[in-house]
């Protein structure tokens, strides 16, 4: 679909002047030509089309505008004309002659002809009228688009008419002549296409397939007869934005970032852990990263260990290897010197998921800890902790540490990134490794060849295997032997929770070798990309597919150098294998019993796959031209170079072994393909004796020609070596061809996102249209993406990542298309900037989705050889030259010249050796498949015959092996070298002596050298003659070739130094155009210099490319001669281009000098300053003794110099420092270089905006108000009437209003009034913390209600913008909205629950802690006086920034004003205006000043640990000047977060001592102290500052107590003085509470009272409150510094850039002539209060029974209750046994007496101990106050046994039971819900409470109920009212009265037998006995029987 407009005529113009026309839809505008001198009528005769890609509306609308152009000032327009497109779109076709219109909507007399043409998406078309375009009869015989789908012909045998080859057809170039000219402008928005009309009854979805002929012919025929200036004012001259067709972008950035080591530090707290799994444990937390281990202190028998510990990892790897280390954590129970503890559970976590968090860190999260070895178990616990990871130069914003009182919510701050479910589950991740071809050889071959000559036995030379790594587990697959192609089919199987926090999984093939195994090559499988978690998601899946794997050159050697690229370390230099593998989950169900519960990795057999489930074979064929190769490094330019281009293993002749595989691909190819190749004829070479086409993968070696002393070139004049190889791969091109339209998508987005930066960096009109722009392309692209994909999406051989990739990315797509058209109507000026950050993250977002998983044809590799060595290579990913029929899958470098630079392998490309370029190619390259190589010439610059091979002279398809030019058109270059600016130090100097090395083709020159500057202005025009370019002309000028520009720095001897390089394309005038606007004279630009991958200065230059015609080059324009005879034969830049020039003066304040160090050994003594700026310059006076005052005597000077009207274009303005020595030696000290002179610009303010505010008086009434009202009063302020401007004043003094009031009455009536004897400064510190938290919070939720209300905000500012007053309402309005945060404290009111706790907080006064430095929040501090760093020394070669601190050898102190000359006369005549100080009013002398400063140091946090116990023992050490104080006495032992709470007074001397260094040092008892980190604070910047920053304001005035003000001067003397400095009228204190200050008027109280009641009057509080609103004075207000604590970051100068912690504190200063200051406020650390807490443990019930009974089998327990309070149970006691309790019942009355010291602001208690029996002192630990009490059942002979336990948090704790009964897990499991109360408040409570424990399940269950009464005293109260431990005196409890059984039998036999005996066992023991008599009698008879008998019968 597109828009096509032909502009004719415009006329009835008046006057005579250059025109030019602007048409513009949907927000893309193009420009025509200027028709220069034009009278009347304007024929312009042009063309433009839109591309749209959503159909037209028929209310949107055209518009046209005519303007008079200028070349200085902005265009004038004339006339616009619009026309709505409702019959455009009807029609089809419209033509239109009408008036044009003014601005004020009336028709002129001007009138316009235009013809507009729209085509639908169906294809239809509105005829043209022929005779306007040209129609070649080719034209039609292609378009017919018969063949929809790529793959089934390439019409071959359909197109004889073109198969001419190029380069021979004159009717083809002709016909290309008219397809240039038309795509100059267009093609770079070519995404629309159609076919052509005859199709139109297609259904409107279906995708419309056009080969790229067929377009451009169709551009022809809407091209018109284009004149040739229409095209380039699309094509901008810098590299970066041009639009061109047959070349490619260049990448500027050379050297490889990655492999290359950086510092990193792992910063870890363990805070806490809950709800651990098991009974009674002892556990310890260990803390792995990487390799290495650190433990915790291990805590006793609790579940919820508080630790609260630090631990600290430095690392110096690549960024690589540190993201893949995992971070594990794991909590052990009772783990000592002998056994190693068991794992209770563990969280793992690579690195690179805590870089990517915001902040790279996680805060307070909870990571939820699982058993590896346990799968079906549940969760193990939660651990606390913070985790940040540090590069250098990160900054990590830590929240503000203050006491983490709320009570954790754990589910909601779970440590997990964003969008990872909470409950992750157990998953099996099988990698199937199948097999791997093309291994390079792996072992020296004597052996080998010495078996080969014995028994012939060949064998491959590598044993590999395959080893995987994830989530820090390896598994590894079995060795095959011997094998170049070895086949695995195996699958390692990990265990991993899903989704696991590991992003990558390293696959590496391996060769096993006796000594050690190396890596042949390594991939990472990026789980993020094979994968998708969002609904529609998918599991990690991949493959079956190919991966290659890339590394070290294939020749083997015993030692690789390049080792380290086949472990995946940097970019690889050599295809090394490819892999076949696959991935797939499986989310494990735990509850299945078969499950294996082992996580340990697996290897087992796995299937094979079948061949060709990769994709069907094909033969691809790569083309390849050579058209220049320059730049080659003069190293290797003696011998002969070729160059080789590899893909895979094919055409590699050296150490490729690509026999084998070839053979196997032949013999696979199956009948029925042979046959179709037969059928299309076209593809293999006919009439080839064997049919095969023998590759040619390298150029003849050619021996080098000489550029320049510093790089040769080839003679690749007319003739160009080719190269040419056929290659098979899997099919695969469909993932290749998606990536490439997504790529396409990004580099436009990409493009046009610079170019609306450079816009609003330039400051050039309407960035906000460009980025409108942006977005249709961007949306309209995503569409295109859509329906392009969309029919792909059922093909054989996708796999499923494939289908699921292909879902994912059209969604994302048709997403981001959907809401970049929404975003495009929210872009305001105002809006411009937010919504530029969004549009960036589309464009990462497009990058991420760019990267294919799976790959398909091996990257392109090009190397330079010398001698058969490889020299330097290139390498080419292969999508971006693989060719499509469809124009957005194609490659973006296929067909196309592509500027590659060579660059050196490895490491050895790191620093400044990989900076040199080693060779510049220009090279043409085609990928394709060979059936469709018909076309692979088609880029090449035409004008050429190829030269083939014998066999394959009269073949036309058959590759030549050279292309011979036979056009050659000659150019003169001019390239214009202005100036460059910010460029790098080389020489020891801190300086440079540049010069600037200009390439182009194979010529180079220089420009001359100017010493000692990194700003040169060479102003230089220098001339390329005969420069010869091949091909035809119309394509020299869209595309001319790049300029290379190289900056080196001369040395005296050896060569120069390489500064840094950028790339530039000339403007082309061909000999038949006018050297005229627009494009010529060529404008200067801007090109970023680039020294590696960092930037190195900026170039100005301009450089035009002119063709000599046939009248030789007297045609040209003429080169004015120099001008300037001195500087001989060198030629100045021209008039035209160089910048218009205009008076400036320059003043420069010279302060003084500070912190000079040696220069060579010896002091600078007497320095001077000199100041230069485009030649002109002025020197300071001579500071005549530096030791004794640095400051200069002068104050003032300044110069008069001619600078561009163009502020963009300003040259920098240089500093230099020289020390006068004896003999009037000079030796320079150090230098700076102002790059932009533009914030020391003066504008004189306008006249018209004065007059306003000094006419009425505005109010600023102080009565607070509702806070939501606030911008309201402000609408109406006329020039001339009073106005209120309400402020709002914090509530404090509402409440200090009302109790003024009520006379104090109310004081006991509020629960908890705060007690003003009872607070201190820290009330007042802890107080301001919780507000600082509480705005964050605020800030949070605003920022996300302001997302909403947007566009309601627009519609305000505009209203706002039209009012008579607009400058101070924008100032007010502003002012108000910087200060909210800040001031009005309080301003939400609460909401009703909240009420009484807020009022109480509202009671004290707060101070503003800010959680940066107070530089950063008054910008340094430099609102007149500037510091420039004085700068030395080399640049250090390593890439790092950071050195720029040791280059630092000094600072100047002083400020530049640069403004047009002459200046209007009323500021001279000002008042008091003294022509010595110039802009530089009311300056205060720099005269030696005494000052006593106050240093206050509050606390620091995160310390970096300096012992080996990973804790430091930090103290304070203060410098300024000659004053050190070390305060080593009073060290905090063991503490990495201490509170020192202590201030210092030092007396010192501006300026010489004026620096002050804070710094925390480790005390050690031997050894020296190791310096932990240290803050330098400039104190004269801030003794000498408009913000006031000697002593900072406090909120309010109070004579008394803990607020006492503390400045010397009283706020009314601050106030006039300041009002007479400002030159303010004012203060007038006026009756009731009034003051007026300029024409402001404040309201406020007016009296104080004393410590004793008084009140007296006072002006003080309304002085105050002018003072906390100065910002609103005009003129003279600005911000004055508040009452503050300031929180710094330590540095370290061995690790720089690496925060070592943070130092809270603040400075005061009072000059020494004035009175001196009251003592210093007391902020000694709070003393922790002493309190005794009594706990009675009453009863216990419902115990669960542990034994079993020895003689009855009876359960029963022996229960004790053990309880303690402090962390370590070291004050644990327990009660007496009440043994053999039957129920669970037990009776105690016993007591628990536990004395503890309290911090009530931290709630923690503090405990001081010895850590062990070894160290020195006691280390002071903060704890949080828990009562644990447990409940135990006691044995005699083996350990007791634990039953259950109950933790009570003192401040919150659940009630008490009533009664047994009432008492529930709930109390434990439900807290939210209970009522909960804190023992400091209650003092006395009693209770039941329940003991839980785990069951087996891991549930929580009630194992007992205690009821116990816990009694809190303070010291004083326990001394007036003792009680004893136990049940013993003073206030003894009574004995228990427990039962019977409640005894210990061994102790009592009795006893317990009468127990036995009378109790239970009565009635059973009377049984016994009777029958035990009953069985005697019967005994005894039995027994005495017989003998009765015997004698009855013997009768004896």
């Amino acid at each position: 679909m597109a828009l096509l407009l032909q502009l004719r005529t415009v006329s009835g113009l008046r006057g005579k002047a250059d025109r030019i026309a602007k048409a513009a839809f949907r927000g893309l505008s193009f420009y025509t030509r200027v028709i220069e001198n034009c009278e009347d009528e304007a024929r312009f005769d042009e063309t433009f089309r839109w591309p749209v890609a959503s159909s037209i509306d028929g209310n949107e609308i055209l518009e046209i505008q005519v303007f008079n152009y200028s070349k200085v000032f902005t265009n004038r327009l004339i006339g616009t004309f619009r026309m709505v497109l409702q019959k455009v779109v009807e029609e089809g076709q419209v033509e239109v002659t009408d008036t044009l219109i003014d601005d004020n909507n009336s028709a002129i007399q001007t009138s316009i002809s235009i013809e507009i043409r729209y085509q639908a998406l169906d294809g239809t078309v509105g005829a043209w009228n022929d005779k306007e375009f040209l129609e070649t009869p080719s034209v039609h015989s292609e378009g017919d688009g018969r063949y929809p789908l790529e793959t089934d012909s390439l019409l071959s045998g359909h197109r004889q008419g073109l198969d001419i080859s190029p380069g021979k057809s004159n009717q083809q170039s002709a016909e290309r002549t008219f397809r240039r000219a038309g795509k100059g402008v267009f093609s770079a928005m070519k995404l629309g296409k159609t076919r052509p009309s005859k199709d139109d009854h297609r259904k409107q979805d279906e995708p419309a397939v056009l080969e790229a002929e067929d377009l451009d012919q169709k551009a022809i025929r809407q091209g018109g007869r284009l004149e040739p200036d229409t095209i380039s004012l699309a094509s901008v001259t810098a590299v970066t934005t041009n639009v061109s067709n047959k070349r490619s972008k260049p990448d500027i950035k050379m050297e490889p970032s990655a492999g290359r080591p950086m510092d990193y530090q792992v910063s870890i707290t363990i805070i806490e852990a809950r709800q651990l799994v098991g009974l009674n444990m002892d556990p310890m937390v260990c803390v792995e990263v990487g390799e290495e281990k650190k433990y915790t202190s291990m805590k006793e028998s609790t579940n919820c260990p508080y630790y609260n510990e630090y631990f600290v990892f430095d690392f110096h790897v690549p960024p690589d290897v540190m993201f893949d280390k995992i971070i594990k954590l794991s909590v052990i129970h009772s783990k000592n010197l002998l056994r190693s503890g068991t794992l209770v559970g563990s969280f793992k976590m690579d690195v690179g998921t805590v870089y990517t968090q915001p902040e790279h860190q996680f805060y307070h999260k909870w990571a939820i800890l699982s058993d590896p070895e346990d799968l079906t178990a549940g969760l193990k616990g939660y651990l606390k902790c913070d985790i940040a990871v540090v590069g250098k130069g990160d900054n990590i914003k830590t929240p503000h540490k203050s006491n983490e009182t709320e009570e954790e919510d754990i589910e909601g701050n779970l440590l997990l990134p964003d969008g990872v479910p909470a409950e992750r589950q157990w998953a099996r991740f099988y990698v199937k490794i199948y097999r791997a071809e093309g291994l390079p050889r792996m072992n020296t071959s004597i052996m080998a060849n010495v078996k080969k000559a014995f028994i012939g036995d060949n064998k491959d030379l590598v044993d590999p295997y395959v080893q995987v790594v994830f989530a820090g587990q390896k598994g590894k697959t079995s060795v095959q032997k011997s094998s170049y192609e070895p086949l695995w089919n195996e699958q390692i199987i990990f265990t991993e929770m899903f989704p696991p926090l590991c992003k990558r999984i390293k696959v590496q093939i391996r060769d096993s070798d006796k000594v050690n195994d190396v890596a042949i090559g390594t991939h990472f499988i990026d789980l993020r990309k094979i994968s998708n978690e969002g609904d529609k998601g998918f599991l990690p899946t991949f493959g079956p597919a190919w991966v290659n794997m890339y590394g070290s050159t294939r020749n083997y050697t015993l030692m690789d150098e390049h080792q380290e690229l086949n472990e995946g370390l940097g970019e690889g230099v050599s295809f090394r294998a490819r892999l076949l593998l696959s991935l797939a989950v499986e989310i494990l169900d735990t509850t299945n019993p078969e499950i294996n519960s082992s996580t340990e990795v697996q290897v087992e057999q796995a299937p094979s796959v079948a061949d060709n489930c990769t994709g069907k074979m094909e033969e691809f064929f790569l083309f390849g031209a050579f058209l220049e190769a320059t730049m080659i490094d003069r190293k290797i330019g003696d011998k002969p170079i070729n160059f080789e281009v590899t893909i895979g293993n094919y055409g590699n002749q050296i150490d490729g072994m690509t026999k084998p595989i070839l053979q196997r691909k032949k013999e696979g190819r199956n009948g029925d393909e042979e046959e179709s190749e037969l059928l299309q004829n076209s593809s293999e070479d006919e009439g080839d004796e064997d049919g095969e086409l023998v590759s040619v993968s390298s150029s003849q070696p050619v021996k080098p020609l000489v550029t320049d002393r510093n790089y040769f070139h080839l003679p690749y004049f007319e003739k160009k070596p080719c190269i040419y190889i056929k290659s098979w791969w899997q099919d695969q091109r469909r993932r290749l061809y998606n990536a490439n339209i997504m790529d396409k998508i990004a580099d436009k987005l990409e493009e046009g996102l610079n170019d609306v930066q450079e816009m609003i960096k330039t400051e050039k009109p309407h960035p906000e249209r460009r980025l409108r722009g942006v977005l249709e392309e961007l949306s309209s692209g995503c569409l295109r993406f859509v329906t392009l994909a969309d029919k792909d999406q059922h093909h054989s051989s996708h796999t499923r990542l494939d289908r699921e990739r292909l879902k994912s990315c059209m969604r994302e797509l048709e997403n981001m298309g959907q809401q970049a058209t929404t975003l495009r109507s929210q872009v305001k000026k105002n809006t411009m900037k937010d919504k530029l950050k969004l549009v960036q993250n589309f464009l990462q977002k497009l990058r991420f989705l760019v990267d294919e998983p799976q790959h398909t044809i091996p990257d392109v590799f090009i190397w330079m050889m010398s001698n058969n060595k490889r020299i330097a290579y290139a390498r080419i990913p292969s999508k971006d030259i693989l060719y499509s029929i469809v124009d957005e899958e194609m490659g973006k470098d296929c067909a196309k010249v592509k500027t590659v630079f060579l660059k050196l392998p490895g490491k050895r490309g790191f620093g400044p050796a990989g900076w040199t370029v080693q060779a510049k190619m220009e090279i043409y390259l085609w990928l394709g498949l060979s059936k469709q190589r018909k076309d692979f010439l088609s880029g090449l610059p035409c004008g050429f015959e190829e030269k083939k091979t014998a066999r394959g002279q009269n073949l036309p398809s058959f590759p030549p092996i050279s292309l011979l030019y036979t056009k050659k058109q000659v150019f003169q270059l001019r390239a214009h070298m202005y100036q460059a600016r910010s460029l790098f130090a080389a020489d020891s100097s801190g300086l440079s002596d540049p010069f600037a090395r200009v390439f182009f083709i194979s010529q180079s020159q220089c420009t001359e050298v100017l010493n000692e500057t990194l700003c040169p202005t060479w102003d230089q025009l220098l001339v390329f003659d005969n420069v010869e370019l091949y091909g035809e002309v119309h394509e020299m000028r869209d595309d001319p070739p790049i300029i290379v520009i190289e900056i080196y720095d001369q040395d005296t001897v050896g060569r120069a130094d390489f500064m840094g390089r950028t790339f530039a394309k000339p403007v082309v005038k061909m000999s038949d155009e006018h050297y005229c606007p627009p494009r010529f004279p060529p404008q200067l630009e801007y090109y970023q210099i680039y020294r590696g991958n960092s930037t190195a200065g900026d170039l100005l230059a301009a450089f035009e490319l002119l063709q000599i015609g046939p009248g030789g080059k007297s045609d040209l324009p003429p080169i004015d001669g120099p001008t300037d005879m001195d500087r001989g034969p060198i030629l100045p830049v021209p008039l035209g281009i160089r910048p218009v020039l205009s008076k400036y003066r320059v003043e420069i304040l010279f302060w003084g000098l500070r912190d000079l160090k040696r220069v060579n050994l010896a002091q600078v003594d007497r320095p001077r300053v000199d100041i230069e700026c485009a030649g002109k310059g002025v020197q300071s006076s001579l500071i005549q003794n530096y030791k004794k005052n640095p400051n200069f005597s002068t104050l003032v000077k300044w110069f008069e110099v001619d600078l561009p009207e163009n502020e963009l274009l300003h040259p920098p303005l240089n500093i230099r420092v020289v020390d006068c020595r004896a003999f009037g030696r000079y030796t320079l000290v150090g230098s700076h270089a102002v790059s932009s002179l533009r914030k020391f610009i003066y504008r004189p303010p306008d006249k018209k905006a004065q007059q306003w505010n000094m006419t009425g008086e505005i109010v600023v009434n102080m009565e607070p108000e509702v806070p939501i009202k606030k911008m309201e009063t402000m609408v109406k302020l006329d020039a001339n009437s009073d106005a209120v401007v309400k402020v709002d004043v914090s509530e404090e003094e509402k409440e200090k209003k009302k109790k003024k009031k009520k006379g104090g009455e109310d004081e006991g009536l509020e629960e908890e009034e705060v007690d003003e004897s009872m607070l201190d400064w820290w009330s007042k510190y802890f107080a301001s913390i919780e507000t600082m938290k509480e705005q964050l919070r605020q800030q949070e939720a605003a920022a996300a209600e302001a997302e909403e209300k947007e566009e309601v905000d627009i519609a305000e500012e505009i209203k706002l913008d039209d009012s008579p007053m607009k400058g101070f309402k924008g100032q007010v309005k502003n002012k108000e909205k910087s200060k909210t945060p800040k001031d009005d404290k309080k301003k939400k009111q609460p909401s009703a629950p909240e009420l009484p706790e807020k009022k109480k907080k509202q009671k004290i006064d707060e101070l503003k802690v800010f959680n940066k430095e107070l530089e950063a929040e008054f910008d340094n501090f430099e609102d007149w006086l500037h510091t420039f760093n004085l700068l030395r020394g080399k640049i250090g070669d390593n890439d790092d920034n950071a050195t720029e601190e040791e280059r630092i050898v000094g600072r100047f102190k002083g400020s530049i004003c640069v403004y047009k000359v002459p200046l209007p006369d009323d500021i001279t005549k000002e008042a008091g205006y003294d022509p010595n100080f110039g802009m530089f009013q009311g300056i205060p002398s720099n005269d030696p000043i005494n000052v006593l400063v106050r240093v206050y140091v509050v606390r620091a946090t995160d310390l970096h640990p300096a012992d080996i116990n990973g804790k430091a023992d930090p103290y304070i050490a203060i410098k300024l000047g000659k004053t050190d104080i070390k305060d080593k006495e009073n060290y905090i032992s063991k503490q990495l977060n201490p509170v020192f709470g202590k201030s210092f007074d030092i007396e010192a001397t501006f300026p010489m001592e004026s620096m002050l260094t804070v710094a925390v040092y480790d005390w050690d008892l031997v050894g020296t102290d190791d310096l932990i980190g240290e803050t330098k604070i400039d104190l004269e910047n801030r003794y000498y500052s408009k913000h006031r920053a000697t002593c900072g304001m406090s909120q309010t005035y109070s004579i008394y107590g803990y607020n006492t003000w503390r400045d010397p001067m009283k706020p009314s003397q601050i106030l006039s003085k300041l009002c007479k400095d400002g030159k303010v009228d004012g203060p007038h204190f006026g009756p009731g509470g009034r003051v007026k200050v300029a024409n402001r008027v404040f309201t406020g109280p007016t009296e104080i009272e004393d410590e004793n009641g008084q009140k007296k009057q006072t002006d003080e509080h309304l002085a105050l409150t002018v003072l906390r609103h100065w910002e609103d004075i005009p003129w003279a207000g600005c911000k004055l510094v508040p009452e503050h604590v300031e929180t710094r970051p330590l540095l370290n100068p061995d690790k720089p850039g690496i925060e070592q912690g943070r130092l809270e504190m603040w400075v005061d200063m009072f000059p020494m002539d004035m009175p001196a200051p009251g003592p210093a406020t007391d902020i000694s650390p709070r003393k922790p209060k002493k309190y005794e807490l009594r706990v009675i443990v009453w009863n216990t019930d419902e115990v669960i029974l542990e034994d079993d009974d020895y003689f009855t089998g009876e359960k029963s327990s022996d229960i004790f209750v053990r309880g303690w309070l402090k962390g370590q149970q070291e004050d644990k006691q327990d009660t007496d046994v009440h043994y053999h309790s039957l129920t669970g019942e037990g009776n105690f009355n016993w007591r628990y007496i536990f004395p503890f010291d309290y911090l009530m602001a931290e709630e923690k208690i503090v405990i001081s101990k010895k850590e062990s029996m070894f160290s020195w002192d006691e280390t002071e630990y903060k704890i949080p106050a828990r009562l644990t009490l447990q409940v135990w059942d006691a044995d005699h002979f083996s350990a007791d046994d634990f039953l259950g336990a109950i933790e009570l948090d003192l401040n919150r704790f659940p009630r008490g039971a009533k009664t047994a009964k009432q008492c529930s897990l709930e109390m434990v499991t439900n807290e939210a819900e209970m009522p909960m109360i804190s023992i400091f408040k209650q003092k006395r409570v009693k209770g039941w409470w329940p003991f839980v424990a785990r069951d087996e399940n891991d549930e929580l269950e009630v194992t007992g109920k205690v009821e116990a009464e816990l009694h809190l005293l303070t010291e004083e109260e326990a001394e007036k009212s003792p009680a004893g431990l136990a049940r013993n005196e003073p206030d003894p409890l009574e004995k228990p009265n427990r039962p019977d059984t409640a005894f210990l039998w061994f102790l009592n036999p009795l006893k317990s037998i009468r127990y036995l005996i009378c109790t239970r066992y009565k009635w059973l023991i009377i049984k016994i006995l009777l029958a035990v008599l009953l069985l005697i009698m019967v005994a005894l008879f039995l027994y005495s029987m017989p003998g009765y008998m015997v004698k009855k019968l013997l009768g004896a």
